[in-house]
């Protein structure tokens, strides 16, 4: 890929999730000051992966008709409106619609991973995917540290600079990123009906034969994952009686590793491993990761289990991605990634409440073993689809 569009999409979504990180941990704080409670807390993060569950399969499949470009702007626009919402709220309904826009407009990681996709080549497209999740992950360290210090003047500061990284990004985009899709191949795909947006079109693509095995374990990985994260917070402080600081200086260890992973070590990787072994090892290397994570004594074991759970998770989720652009037509990449991110909107509504039910009910350590075996379902399923003695799926016959 090009050096230069890869080193600004790494820039923009960098800045997209510094952000991000602004505003997430506050938001919290933010409802309960307009009389939130928890519940409605939950409610309001719940708001933004609803919309995304609707925007990102839109805007990928959007862009795959009229440009990477266009859809980039729409989507960092909309972040932008709905940023200057949050910080004008002056009650519930305002700061339910603000995270609400932001995700339904929220295809711009889709559509980044569509735009690398056009620029690369299948040898290195993983490494380039990679480069995007390590932009994710060091946003995310840096992102929540920055937002807690200009809270300090109250929570509507953060939401106004971060409003201000997005206009940075949609300058960023409007003169300096080329579109990715060439004027006659854009025209060209805009007549094509496989560019079209249906929600019947993107149903069919869970039961194609190249690509719904890739979905399946997109889904039930990003289950047991999203648990994790979802009540990791919870989990050390009732496990390890931490306090919001050391809570907040392991989650930016693990967004290091994450980076380091994504950024660092999957391009080696995919040089030297075919992507289902890849697939197959990390999915099973997440089994024991979570189990040992679920019966965690102290933090140096905390510490030390993290690493194969960010190696895991960070090389399954690329080398998914990478593999699904290979198994559809190129007028779908688009299509095909915003139903990646849709699943990722449906399982942060989902994973929450099964974390917090099985913390709630259960015990401390049930989430982890829940899912453990999760994780071991997903092994077992990715053994039978990706195993090493099969031939490699068909490419345009599993288009979406």
């Amino acid at each position: 890929m090009r050096k230069r569009p890869l080193l600004l999409l790494f820039s923009v979504v960098f800045m997209d999730m510094v952000g991000f990180g602004f505003i997430l941990p506050l938001l919290p704080f933010y409802a309960s000051s307009f009389g939130g409670t928890p519940a409605v807390s939950g409610l309001l993060l719940a708001s933004y992966a609803l919309g995304q569950l609707f925007g990102a399969p839109a805007a990928g499949r959007l862009s795959d008709r009229y440009g990477r470009k266009p859809l980039l702007l729409l989507s960092i626009g909309g972040t932008f409106a709905s940023l200057l919402l949050l910080g004008f709220a002056r009650s519930l309904w305002m700061l339910f619609l603000s995270r609400f826009l932001d995700g339904i407009t929220g295809g711009n990681i889709t559509v980044a991973q569509a735009y690398i996709t056009d620029s690369s080549t299948e040898e290195n497209r993983a490494k380039s995917l990679g480069m995007i999740g390590a932009a994710f992950g060091l946003g995310f360290i840096f992102g929540p540290i920055i937002g807690g210090v200009l809270s300090t003047w109250g929570y509507a500061v953060p939401s106004f600079a971060a409003a201000g990284v997005s206009a940075i990004n949609l300058l960023l985009i409007t003169f300096l990123l080329p579109e990715s899709l060439d004027p006659e191949k854009r025209k060209i795909l805009a007549q094509s009906p496989r560019t079209a947006f249906s929600l019947k079109l993107l149903w069919k693509a869970l039961h194609k034969p190249g690509v719904g095995p890739i979905y399946h374990v997109l889904f039930t990985y990003g289950i047991a994952f999203a648990v994790f994260t979802s009540i990791y917070s919870l989990f050390v402080q009732y496990r390890l009686g931490y306090d919001a600081r050391t809570t907040g200086f392991t989650l930016a260890y693990v967004g290091v590793l994450v980076a380091a992973v994504q950024g660092g070590i999957v391009g080696p990787l995919v040089k030297r491993f075919d992507e289902k072994t890849l697939i197959r090892s990390s999915a099973f290397l997440m089994i024991p990761g979570f189990a040992i994570w679920a019966f965690t004594p102290n933090t140096i074991v905390l510490l030390i289990v993290l690493i194969p759970l960010a190696l895991g998770a960070g090389v399954l989720n690329t080398v998914l991605r990478s593999r699904l652009t290979k198994s559809v037509a190129p007028e779908e990449i688009g299509g095909a990634l915003g139903l990646t991110s849709a699943i990722d909107g449906l399982n942060r509504i989902i994973a929450p409440a099964i974390g917090g039910v099985l913390i709630g009910r259960v015990s401390v350590w049930s989430p982890g073993v829940a899912a453990a075996v999760l994780m071991l379902w997903t092994t077992v399923f990715v053994f039978r689809k990706f195993g090493a003695d099969r031939r490699e799926d068909p490419v345009v016959e599993a288009a979406v």
